[in-house]
């Protein structure tokens, strides 16, 4: 039974059954909540829900017993596709969500999972914490955090949607030990001004659009992820300065099936305008889809245009482009160090004599 600081939803009247609509009565739990600073308990069970408001303080708990392939335990399940999303945390300061699956049922529309949108920044950090959550089958992102000032997104799968697994307008995160896994999107995208971002253990495969894909962003470090499969490069920066990728698996990146590539994007990683980078200790390879069908890919391993003060160092590229293991496309400013990279282009085995 919950203790002090503690509401069932069951008790405000939601039955999660798969049928009811449980919108209202979580709500109400969410807006009690509010005035105590207390946490929501989800318990097991299938709640269909439109879109629910969190408020400051508040918490959301559940019972994480999904899977990769199966949700399970707290459901939140989407029943409204016009919603925005199903879970608002705009405005919201302190908010907490775990162990929850949500599940946007695959409805048409573009509906995230988690949305923080906020018209402008404010005048303090807004610090959600997004943890062991399952959040798949949106038409939006899996979680959309615009405008936001400080977050944690940590060990969480956020997978199978519509748009990007993560998509990020905003500075001062962590992302640690998470699937972002087949969303139409990247698996992490930021598009717009972002920066101070910390991502570190996660697995980054079979998203489409590519694996990171960062645009004008700041003070990065990128260490210790797998990125695996992804539908342009595993990792695409244009413009920005400040960033620390190191220790890094890139595996089978440009998978041509998805979509038209645009010359290059076929490569594990692609960096373009970027100041202040070390990409070091990396390792890249050839490989085709599982079960050794489908293409081969990439055709380019690292590809670089316009860099300025940039370490590009001691990587390892064994069978890591079926092409070029480096393309310069030329423009590089001043203190440019490519050196030490070590690896052989790979030759399809239908080739090898």
């Amino acid at each position: 039974m919950p203790g002090d600081g503690m509401l069932n939803v069951r008790d405000f009247g939601a039955v999660g059954d798969g049928e009811a609509d449980d919108t209202a009565a979580i709500q109400k739990a969410i807006n009690k909540a509010a005035r105590a600073g207390a946490t929501v308990l989800v318990p097991a069970g299938a709640f269909r829900v439109s879109r629910l408001k969190l408020r400051s303080h508040t918490g959301l708990l559940g019972y994480p017993t999904w899977s990769y392939r199966d949700f399970g335990g707290s459901i939140l399940r989407l029943a409204d596709a016009g919603a925005p999303c199903l879970l608002d945390l705009t405005g919201a300061v302190g908010v907490t969500i775990n162990g929850l699956c949500l599940d946007g049922q695959r409805l048409p529309g573009k509906t995230h999972g988690v949305m923080f949108a906020k018209p402008n920044y404010g005048k303090q950090e807004d610090a959600p914490r997004i943890e062991r959550c399952r959040i798949s089958g949106f038409s939006g992102d899996g979680v959309h955090l615009r405008r936001i000032w400080c977050f944690s997104v940590r060990h969480c799968m956020l997978s199978h949607n519509g748009g990007h697994g993560l998509y990020v307008r905003g500075w001062d995160g962590f992302i640690l030990d998470n699937w972002l896994s087949g969303n139409a999107g990247a698996g992490y995208a930021a598009p717009d001004e972002n920066s101070s971002i910390t991502m570190t253990a996660n697995r980054i495969e079979w998203n489409q659009a590519g694996g990171i894909v960062v645009n004008d962003g700041h003070l990065y470090n990128i260490t210790g992820n797998y990125i695996d499969r992804s539908g342009g490069p595993g990792i695409r920066l244009t413009g920005g300065r400040h960033f620390t990728i190191f220790g890094n698996v890139i595996y089978r990146s440009g998978r041509p099936d998805w979509r038209d590539l645009a010359e290059y994007e076929d490569s594990h990683v692609w960096f373009e305008g970027v100041v202040s980078l070390t990409f070091s200790g990396n390792t890249m390879r050839v490989a085709r889809d599982d079960g050794d069908t489908g293409n081969f890919s990439p055709r380019y391993g690292v590809v670089y245009h316009r860099l300025e003060n940039s370490l590009i160092k001691n990587n390892t590229m064994q069978d890591g482009a079926l092409e070029k293991l480096f393309v310069d496309l030329h423009d590089n400013r001043a203190n440019v160090i490519i050196a030490d990279n070590v690896g052989s282009l790979f030759v399809p085995p239908k080739d090898k004599n």
